[in-house]
């Protein structure tokens, strides 16, 4: 089994910055994404970026598109996302999720093993 552990993110003024890790231990080499998914209050988990841990390919949503980035170090099974240009409605519950293949990266129901979740606000 994988199980990311995340760390980073926190509280923020609007325009500020924040980064997340996420280390992925267990058995790594069934993941084919790793993703930063949030959730706000009373909404869906939303996808927000993935990368393709074979490649380095990577997707965002059209809401973070341009001011989120996310990156992968394989020899440590360990993502980054760095959020830039950070706006009040950015204000969520953040996770790192990683996924075995099956499933498009876009769908939060395809990914298998999820860190704890840390909250992130902009003020």
């Amino acid at each position: 089994d994988v199980q990311p552990v995340e760390s980073g993110g926190g509280s923020v003024q609007a325009g500020g910055s924040l980064r997340f890790s996420c280390a992925a231990s267990g058995v790594t080499a069934d993941i084919n994404y790793m993703g930063w998914i949030r959730q706000k209050p009373g909404n869906e988990r939303e996808v927000l970026a993935a990368i393709y841990t074979r490649d380095g390919t990577t997707h965002y949503a059209d809401s973070v598109k341009g001011r989120f980035t996310i990156s992968h170090d394989n020899a440590n099974s360990t993502a980054f996302l760095q959020m830039n240009s950070l706006e009040p409605e950015d204000s969520a519950m953040y996770y790192c999720a990683a996924k075995s293949p099956g499933g498009g990266w876009y769908a939060p129901g395809s990914y298998n093993a999820w860190g704890q979740g840390t909250q992130v606000t902009v003020s």
